[in-house]
């Protein structure tokens, strides 16, 4: 036997006689007909609204986190940032705690870049030093770790949306620390890597590393190219 509404309220509040099923359903739903054309209302006049309002083709700042390091890797990094727009902003600079050259640069490329782009930010942060150079393999590993004791909580703090480096030892716990930062689900950052120009045949140590890690990894010879298919060859670029 069919199951119907007025079944349903007839044993609810009791027999009241024969009634007609068809005619009591036609009785809920004409009700239910403005409720829900005014439900319907409600939903698309917000819509038309928001369709009507003007979009703003501002591109939205990315954090950007930039590994200095000794010798020609600020020089290189620094060319870099050059081209970049303000939409880059703020720029985070780590380096490490014994860089002073690289902080002069930093200081005196960000003081005439204020010159142009009033709204300017950057910051600067400091780790110990990851490698130091000819450092053997098996004590860097060490000072590596500790390292990443400094860079972890750094880059937590900083939440980064976009990693540039170009190959100081330096960048290794901080590439690391984002990775981890990722697998835990707090914040994924891009990791561009460049390696050096002066890298012809071979990549650096963290270049090794970084190049399985890497979301983008760009070299600037095509040597190197062939040998390390996932890279991508732009030319010479800095």
């Amino acid at each position: 036997m069919p199951v119907c509404a007025c079944g349903f309220l007839q044993e609810s509040v009791g027999a009241r006689g024969p009634q007609d099923c068809s005619s009591a359903s036609l009785g809920f739903r004409a009700p239910l007909l403005p409720v829900a054309l005014l439900l319907l209302l409600l939903l698309l006049v917000p819509l038309a609204l928001l369709a009507r309002r003007p979009r703003s083709l501002r591109t939205p700042p990315l954090r950007l986190l930039v590994v200095a390091g000794s010798g020609g890797h600020t020089t290189e990094i620094l060319r870099l940032l050059s081209c970049l727009s303000e939409s880059y902003s703020p720029r985070h600079y780590i380096l490490a705690d014994s860089d002073e050259m690289s902080e002069a640069k930093i200081r005196s490329f960000e003081q005439k870049r204020a010159e142009t782009f009033s709204s300017s930010q950057f910051t600067l942060d400091r780790i110990p030093r990851s490698r130091e150079v000819r450092q053997s393999w098996s004590s860097s590993v060490v000072t590596t770790l500790y390292s990443m004791l400094y860079s972890l909580p750094l880059t937590y703090k900083l939440k980064p949306d976009l990693i540039l480096c170009n190959g100081p030892g330096t960048c290794v716990p901080v590439c690391i620390s984002a990775l981890l930062l990722g697998l835990l689900g707090i914040k994924r950052a891009i990791i561009v890597y460049v390696e050096s120009i002066c890298r012809v045949e071979t990549l650096s140590l963290s270049g090794k590393i970084l190049y399985y890690f890497s979301d983008y990894f760009i070299v600037q010879w095509p040597g190197l190219k062939e040998k390390y298919p996932k890279s991508v060859y732009l030319g010479r670029i800095v």
